[in-house]
């Protein structure tokens, strides 16, 4: 057992003519979606503005109110000391990469200028303009961003152990590297001799909703890689309805074609609702509350997903409708709907769709610039599209590029990629080419 899994000959061989192709272009920079040009003029206004967490979403609109809002006392909260690369937890969940490729310092990013107060934030009062950290201090602001990420519903599934994540055939990529790698470990292990694996997804909004979809791809490929696919079965459970894994038409009939060619199986409207990790069982329930029990050599739980306590049970939260409890966006904007002074960006907002670091990247601009806008007394005039990108691995060395927007209408940005069709090309940009864009909107450059 390894922590990465080898690539082929050929792959090798097909990275090596690809990267004497591409040469030292800076295709990083385009393979996600390109940003809106939202320079607004650099104001002289000081205003002391506030943004609650520090992953892509908060660093990357931080970047740039320093360059927008020079004179402004900008202040980030969150405790987090290592940055992740979450959209890298598949490559380590599945073999790919080493961990140390999705660990970070979360100091190393902190913008030159902004004050860093190293606690989580236990709570908002929008109305009185602050909001307060576990350690009891009362921050005031003249504007927020609020970029907390999500919850990771994990208590939702009885029995559900995390600290037992890579052992007895339990595997889960969301929680975090080590989580992912301890997968890796358990999908090696149950790879080499086979048997039955089961893969989840809940309903309900999703942080990287491709991410189940690309862990059923890649077991059934590291089983067939392996030789024991033949006495393998994969099933997929969620808790969507008929024929729905995914939310775009489009790459949903895709999907299932596929899987259904590769002979994986789908079980709709059923959603985990307890483990028995010692006898290696899940339990399944229905909308109508009928429970059935499968037996799994390998599980993928991926847990439902809800705003974060400080979030949920403030004023900020929506009130009502599908997305209660999320920050209540104005979806076009990312202007919170009753507090003029508060914007939301990243897996927070109350959106329809966009819970991704694609995402980030194409509203951090726009956030930023409405913002700047605001304090110099104007109304936003930028408008989000709902951009989300998913790189769809189907099998190593093979993915699919999918973008899409709001209305789940494809938005391809490089010519040289059909979004429904799997290419090198794709995988090449996920495995090689996403972190250096990334980095690169963390930094404020694009």
């Amino acid at each position: 057992m390894t922590d990465r899994a080898p690539s082929t000959l050929a792959q090798a061989a097909s990275r090596r003519e690809l990267l004497r192709a591409l040469g030292a272009t800076p295709l990083a920079l385009g393979a996600l979606q390109a940003a809106p040009t939202v320079q607004a003029q650099t104001s002289s206004a000081a205003p002391r503005i506030v943004i609650a967490g520090s992953g892509l979403g908060g660093i990357a609109v931080a970047a740039r109110l320093r360059q927008l809002l020079p004179k402004a006392r900008i202040t980030i909260v969150d405790a987090k000391q290592e940055h992740n690369y979450q959209p890298g937890y598949t490559l380590v969940a599945t073999g790919v990469w080493p961990i140390e490729k999705v660990r970070d310092r979360n100091a190393d990013f902190q913008p030159q200028g902004v004050e860093w107060v190293p606690e989580m934030v236990a709570g908002f009062d929008p109305v009185g303009n602050s909001l307060s950290t576990v350690g009891g201090q009362k921050i005031a602001y003249d504007y927020l961003v609020v970029a907390t990420g999500l919850q990771l519903g994990y208590d939702q599934i009885e029995g559900m152990d995390v600290k037992a994540i890579g052992s007895n055939g339990l595997g889960s990529v969301y929680l975090g590297p080590d989580a992912a790698l301890a997968t890796w470990r358990a999908m090696d292990a149950f790879r080499a001799r086979g048997g039955q694996a089961v893969m989840t997804l809940p309903a309900g909004p999703l942080k990287c909703a491709g991410a189940p979809l690309k862990m059923t791809f890649m077991v059934a490929d590291r089983l067939r890689q392996a030789g024991t696919l033949d006495q393998s079965t994969v099933d997929f459970y969620t808790g969507l309805p008929d024929d729905t894994v995914f939310g775009v038409k489009s790459v949903n009939d895709n999907v299932l074609a596929r899987w259904k060619a590769q002979g994986i199986r789908t079980h709709y409207l059923n959603k985990l609702a307890a483990v028995d990790l010692g006898a290696r069982k899940a339990v399944f329930a229905t909308p109508e509350g009928e429970r059935s029990e499968v037996a799994y050599d390998f599980l993928h739980v991926v847990p439902p997903m809800r705003a974060v306590d400080a979030v949920r049970q403030s004023e900020l939260a929506a009130r009502d409708g599908p997305m209660l409890g999320w920050m209540e966006v104005n979806k076009d904007t990312l202007q919170h709907k009753r507090f003029a002074n508060v914007f939301g960006v990243g897996d927070i907002n109350g959106t329809p769709r966009g819970k991704t670091a694609a995402t980030v990247k194409k509203s951090a601009p726009i956030v930023a610039h409405n913002l700047a806008r605001v304090v110099a007394g104007q109304a936003p005039d930028e408008m989000f599209d709902g951009y989300t990108s998913c790189p769809m691995i189907v099998r190593e060395g093979s993915a699919m590029l999918i973008e899409f927007d709001y209305d789940g209408k494809l938005t391809p940005s490089l010519p040289m990629i059909e979004p429904l069709q799997e290419s090198f090309m794709a995988w090449f940009m996920k495995v090689r080419l996403l972190k250096p864009a990334y980095l690169a909107v963390l930094k404020g450059r694009v």
